[in-house]
């Protein structure tokens, strides 16, 4: 999956199950894929997909290991029952092409990224579909009337998950991040589900424990 954005963490492949022999060359396909589009990428093992097999033969691929990020889930009924939203923060469902450039900038801004990506982070994000349809529904919060944090609520079949979890850097621990994401929260228990999941950065994974995520388990990243 690319997002045509040349930054590693939002560009990913992941194998559902583990490696074998047999797989080198899907492994050495995949590389070229991503090198002939000139983008970086993550590379992620779920649990049922390591194995010591898997770990070897991404390494011999020239990919290397940096990070086992938390795998979170949440039970809606469960954790929504006590939210309390700040006062002097509201939140904004992104319905037009006005209110997704204030999600883009800051989500921009929010996950520090660098400049040069930003052309292509546009494309990116103005592709994005905001009709009632859409499995995607993202999220803007606002500090004091500025807007400051994004979240964005994915949903599939019987699965939910929210990405995209940014606040501007001058902006956190201030609410932001907790309520960005009990909105989507919200927004996905009003749509009859249940649970929800998430992968935690180490800066994020404080916040959604707030908002009543408990860690399952681990995925393995790795990268060339």
């Amino acid at each position: 999956m690319h997002t045509g954005v040349a930054i590693s963490d939002i560009n990913w492949v992941w194998n559902e199950k583990p490696l074998k022999k047999d797989d080198a060359q899907a492994i050495t396909q995949i590389k070229e894929y991503y090198k002939n589009l000139n983008l970086r990428f993550w590379w992620w093992v779920y649990p049922r997909g390591q194995s010591p097999e898997t770990a070897r033969m991404l390494q011999d691929a020239g990919l290397r290991l940096i990070a086992k990020v938390p795998c979170m889930a949440a039970d809606l009924n469960n954790s929504l029952s006590g939210a309390n939203f700040s006062e002097n923060i509201s939140v904004i469902e992104v319905k037009d092409k006005s209110d997704l450039f204030f999600w883009e900038d800051v989500s921009f801004h929010g996950f520090e990224m660098p400049q040069r990506a930003r052309e292509q982070y546009d494309t990116f994000v103005s592709s994005f579909n905001l009709g009632t349809q859409s499995p995607q529904r993202l999220f803007l919060a606002c500090l004091d009337g500025k807007p400051v944090a994004t979240s964005l609520l994915f949903t599939h079949g019987k699965s939910a998950g929210i990405y995209y979890v940014s606040t501007l850097p001058d902006y956190r621990n201030k609410g932001c991040g907790l309520s960005i994401t009990q909105a989507a929260m919200q927004a996905a228990m009003q749509a009859g589900f249940k649970d929800i999941i998430l992968q935690a950065t180490p800066m994020g994974k404080k916040v959604y424990t707030r908002a009543g995520f408990k860690e399952y388990c681990r995925a393995e990243i790795y990268k060339l």
